[in-house]
C-alpha cells in the first residue's frame, strides 16, 4: 500500500474522533501570552495570530457546470467532447450515481451547505420565493456555508460565476448584503447574481459592487473566458502573497444554461453531427456509455416519453433548425470544458506541486427542456407565452449562439442528453432530472487505475467530504447560532476504496411537486407535469391536487435507469416509501408543496408609487424598480440640453430581450418599447430638442380592463397607449399591443444617463451615454 493511500485511510479513521469536539466558530481570540509591566524593558510582546488551517489541509476547488444532462459530456458517453474532464478523470474517480436537486438554486444551496435544499430556504428557485421557511430563499444562519466554516478555519475563500442564492429583493445597491457571497463566507466574488446571463453582455458584480465586463463581444469578450481570467488572477496573487495558506475556490459557470452563447468556431466543429436526431443520438450515447463503462452493464435505455415528438415526425425545416440548436449546445459544452482545462492548468502553473483537491460536477440538474418542444431563439419570449416563427428562425439559423439571440435547444435534446434516464431538469421525481456526472481528482489520494464509483451520492455529500479532507471539525455553532446537522455523508473513503459504504441510504427530492424518496436501493416517485408546461400551463403546476398524482416504484439497486415500474407488484413497499417521503418532507420543511410564489415577498418597492432616480444612478436591478406591467404611470425626466445639442440615453430599463428606452438620436427624442426582443414600438419627436432646461414626460394608459385580462390569460404583457411630451407639449402618441415584463430581460437593469448591458433599442450601441445632463428621472404609478 503506498504512503499516500495509507495517509488518507488514517485520516478517515481518525475523523470521527476529531469531529466529536465540535467547536464554536469563529474561534475566540488567542490569549495574550506575553508579559506587561510598567517597565518597558521587562515587558514581553506577543502578537495576535490569525487562525491557521489544519496541518495538511489541501487547496479545494469546486467546479460546477449548469444545465448539463448526465449523457451530454463525452466523459460520460455523450456527444460533446470534454477532453479536459477526461484528463481529470484519468487521474481521479468518476461517479455515476451522483444526484442533484433537479434545478439550479436548490442544488447550489445543498451543495454549499451539506444540508437539504428546503432546510436552506431553497425549495424553489431564487426567482419564485414563497412565505414559508422551506421556500423563503432567505439562507438561515443555522446552515453556514462551506466557505464560512473553512474561512474560520484558516482558509482563503473565493467564488466566481453564477450565484443564484440571494433573495431577489436584496439584490440592490442598498442590500442588505449578508446573503450575498461575501456575506456567506467568501472573501472575494466575481460573477452574476441571477439564474442566467448573456455570455456576451453579462451584468457582473465584484464583491457587492456592479462592474462592467472588460471589453465587449465585438472585441472577443466571452463570460466563461472572463471568469477563468479573473479566477486565475486571484489564484496567482494568492500564491504570491500567501503560498502556504490553503484556499477554497468555488467556480460556477453560467454555461451551459441558456442562452446558449458560444463563439462560432466551436459550433462549427459539430456541423452535421446531429442530423440523425435525438432518438438516434440517445441510442448512440447509450452504446458509448456501456462501452466506456460509465453505466452498469445491466442498465437499460428508457423509452421516449409520449409527450415528446419523435425525430421522424418533424418536417425537414424543423430538423434542420433543431440539429443546429444541438450543434450550438455541443459547442458550448466543449468550449466550457476547454476553459475549465485552462483554469486547472493555471492553478498548477501558479503553484506547481500544490496539494489540491478538485471536484468537477458536470451539471446542477439534468438537461433543460425549458426551450420548449421546438426550441427557440428567444427563450425570454417563450416563457411569456410567445410562439416561435420557424420561417424567421431559419433566416438566421447560422447566427444562433451569437449575442443577438436568447437561444435554447428543443426539449428532445435535453431528453437525449440525459440518457439513459427518464425525463430531465425540473423533474425531481426521476434520475433524468437529478443525475449528473462528477469527477473527483486528488493526486496521491486516489487509487490507480481510476474506477467508476456507483455509491449513491448527493450534492449534500460534498460539504462533509471537504471537511474530512481538510481535517476540519464541523462546528456546533457559527457566530452564536446553533448549526443544523449535516445531511450528507463524506465520500472521502470512496477515493481509495471503490466499494466503500458512505452511509447515505436515504434522500428525498422535490421540485414544484415533482417528488421522490430514495431509501435502501428503492425509489418511489411521483411526477406532476412535463417541464415545458411550467411556461405553457402554470395553472396545472400550482393546482394542489397532490392526492391524484400517480406514484411509481423502482428497485434501483438492480434497475440503474428506472426502467421497470414495480408499483403494481410491490404495493406494500410503495406505501411504506410514500409514508417515508411524508415524514422526510415534514422534517425538512417541504410542506406546503408548491406554495404560491412571490405574493407578499419583501421588496423596497412595496407600498411606493413615487420613485426618484437622481443623476448617475444606474445598474438598479429589475426586482427593486417599479413593475410597470399593465400599470398606468408617468415618467418624468429633467435634462439639460447643451447649446449644440446632444445624443444618448436619458433612461432605460431592460436590454436586448425586452425593456424601454428614452433616448436622443440626431437631436430628436425617441421612446422605444421593446417587447421581449420581438417588436419595437416607437414614439418620436419631429423636431430637435431645444437647448437648456427641458422636461420630458412619457405617460402610459393601459387598455380597458377586459383587454388586459385577456392578455394576462394568454400570458402576454397587457397593452395600452403611450404619449410623449416635451415641456408640456405632446409630440407623439402610439398604441402598444404589449407593454411590460421587463424583469425577464436576463437580469438587465434600470440606468439613468446611459444603457448598460445590452441595448434596449437597435438604434444605438450600449452604453450610449447622454451627451448633456440628466438631472433627475421620476416614475409615478397612477
Amino acid at each position: 500500500m503506498d504512503i499516500c493511500r495509507l495517509t488518507t485511510i488514517c485520516a478517515v479513521l481518525l475523523l470521527p474522533r476529531i469531529a466529536t469536539a465540535q467547536p464554536a466558530l469563529p474561534y475566540a481570540d488567542a490569549p495574550f501570552r506575553g508579559k506587561i509591566t510598567a517597565d518597558r524593558a521587562q515587558s514581553v510582546p506577543d502578537w495576535p495570530r490569525a487562525v491557521q488551517a489544519p496541518r495538511g489541509a489541501p487547496n479545494i476547488v469546486l467546479i460546477l457546470l449548469d444545465d448539463v444532462g448526465f449523457g451530454a459530456s463525452g466523459t460520460f458517453g455523450g456527444p460533446a467532447t470534454t477532453p479536459e474532464l477526461d484528463k481529470l478523470a484519468a487521474g481521479g474517480v468518476r461517479y455515476n450515481n451522483f444526484n442533484t436537486a433537479a434545478i439550479c438554486s436548490p442544488s447550489r444551496a445543498s451543495l454549499l451547505t451539506g444540508r437539504n435544499p428546503h432546510q436552506v430556504g431553497f425549495g424553489n428557485l431564487q426567482d419564485v420565493p414563497a412565505g414559508f421557511p422551506g421556500y423563503s430563499t432567505v439562507w438561515p444562519k443555522s446552515t453556514a456555508s462551506i466557505a464560512e466554516i473553512l474561512r474560520d478555519n484558516g482558509y482563503s475563500t473565493a467564488a466566481f460565476g453564477k450565484w443564484h442564492n440571494t433573495p431577489i429583493w436584496e439584490i440592490s445597491p442598498a442590500g442588505p448584503f449578508d446573503h450575498w457571497p461575501t456575506g456567506l463566507g467568501f472573501d472575494y466574488f466575481y460573477g452574476f447574481m441571477g439564474g442566467e446571463s448573456s455570455e456576451w453582455e453579462p451584468r457582473l458584480f465584484r464583491g457587492t459592487v456592479p462592474v462592467e465586463p472588460p471589453g465587449g463581444f465585438l472585441h472577443g469578450y466571452h463570460l466563461t473566458t472572463d471568469l477563468v481570467d479573473d479566477a486565475l488572477h486571484w489564484v496567482r496573487e494568492h500564491a504570491a502573497v500567501a503560498p502556504d495558506k490553503p484556499y477554497f475556490l468555488y467556480f460556477a459557470t453560467g454555461a451551459t444554461h441558456a442562452p446558449h452563447h458560444v463563439p462560432k468556431p466551436w459550433i462549427d466543429k459539430y456541423r452535421g453531427q446531429f442530423d440523425q436526431g435525438w432518438d438516434a443520438l440517445r441510442q448512440q450515447t447509450f452504446a458509448r456509455q456501456k462501452a466506456r463503462g460509465v453505466i452498469p452493464a445491466t442498465a437499460e435505455l428508457t423509452p421516449r416519453p409520449k409527450e415528446l415528438p419523435s425525430w421522424d415526425s418533424l418536417s425537414a425545416d424543423q430538423k434542420r433548425l433543431c440539429a443546429r440548436q444541438m450543434e450550438v449546445y455541443a459547442g458550448f459544452l466543449s468550449q466550457t470544458d476547454d476553459e475549465v482545462g485552462r483554469f486547472l492548468r493555471g492553478l498548477h502553473d501558479a503553484a506547481p506541486g500544490a496539494d489540491t483537491l478538485v471536484f468537477y460536477i458536470v451539471g446542477d440538474n439534468g438537461g433543460s427542456a425549458e426551450g420548449g418542444l421546438e426550441g427557440t431563439d428567444a427563450a425570454t419570449a417563450l416563457t411569456d407565452g410567445q410562439k416561435n416563427d420557424l420561417t424567421s428562425e431559419l433566416r438566421h439559423i447560422d447566427d444562433l449562439g451569437g449575442p443577438y439571440f436568447d437561444n435554447h435547444y428543443a426539449a428532445g435534446w435535453s431528453w437525449a442528453t440525459s440518457a439513459p434516464f427518464q425525463w430531465m431538469k425540473q423533474i425531481a421525481s426521476h434520475f433524468g432530472g437529478t443525475r449528473d456526472g462528477m469527477v473527483i481528482s486528488w493526486p496521491g489520494h486516489t487509487v490507480q487505475p481510476a474506477y467508476v464509483r456507483g455509491q449513491f451520492a448527493h450534492v449534500n455529500d460534498i460539504a462533509p467530504t471537504i471537511y474530512a479532507a481538510a481535517h476540519v471539525a464541523f462546528p456546533a455553532t457559527v457566530n452564536g447560532t446553533p448549526q443544523l446537522p449535516l445531511e450528507g455523508r463524506s465520500l472521502l473513503a470512496t477515493l481509495t476504496d471503490p466499494a466503500a459504504q458512505t452511509g447515505h441510504t436515504e434522500q428525498y427530492f422535490e421540485i414544484f411537486g415533482n417528488r421522490a424518496i430514495y431509501k435502501d436501493g428503492w425509489v418511489a416517485a411521483a411526477r406532476r407535469y412535463a417541464p415545458w408546461e411550467i411556461f405553457q400551463n402554470p395553472i396545472k403546476i400550482f393546482t394542489p391536487n397532490f392526492a391524484q398524482d400517480r406514484w411509481e416504484l423502482y428497485h434501483v439497486e438492480t434497475d440503474y435507469s428506472e426502467a421497470h415500474d414495480l408499483a403494481a407488484q410491490e404495493p406494500a413497499t410503495l406505501a411504506a416509501l410514500k409514508a417515508e417521503f411524508d415524514k422526510e418532507a415534514a422534517r425538512n420543511g417541504v410542506f406546503p408543496m408548491v406554495p404560491l410564489p412571490i405574493f407578499g415577498a419583501p421588496s423596497p418597492r412595496t407600498g411606493r408609487d413615487h420613485f426618484v432616480y437622481a443623476e448617475g444612478v444606474d445598474r438598479v436591478p429589475p426586482d427593486v424598480v417599479p413593475d410597470l406591467t399593465g400599470r398606468a404611470h408617468r415618467l418624468t425626466a429633467n435634462i439639460v440640453v447643451p447649446p449644440t445639442g446632444a445624443d444618448g440615453v436619458i433612461v432605460a430599463e431592460g436590454g436586448r430581450f425586452g425593456g424601454f428606452s428614452l433616448f436622443v438620436k440626431n437631436g430628436k427624442l425617441i421612446y422605444d418599447n421593446n417587447t421581449l426582443g420581438k417588436t419595437h414600438d416607437r414614439i418620436g419627436s419631429d423636431n430637435a430638442l431645444p437647448a437648456g432646461q427641458v422636461q420630458i414626460v412619457f405617460e402610459f394608459a393601459p387598455d380597458d380592463q377586459l383587454s388586459n385580462m385577456l392578455a394576462m390569460v394568454n400570458r402576454r404583457p397587457p397593452g395600452g397607449t403611450g404619449r410623449l411630451l416635451i415641456n408640456g407639449r405632446q409630440v407623439g402618441t402610439a398604441h402598444f399591443a404589449q407593454f411590460g415584463d421587463f424583469t425577464d430581460a436576463i437580469n438587465e437593469t434600470l440606468d439613468v444617463g446611459d444603457d448598460t448591458g445590452s441595448p434596449v433599442s437597435p438604434d444605438y450601441m450600449s452604453p450610449n451615454p447622454y451627451g448633456g445632463r440628466v438631472e433627475r428621472v421620476t416614475i409615478d404609478l397612477m
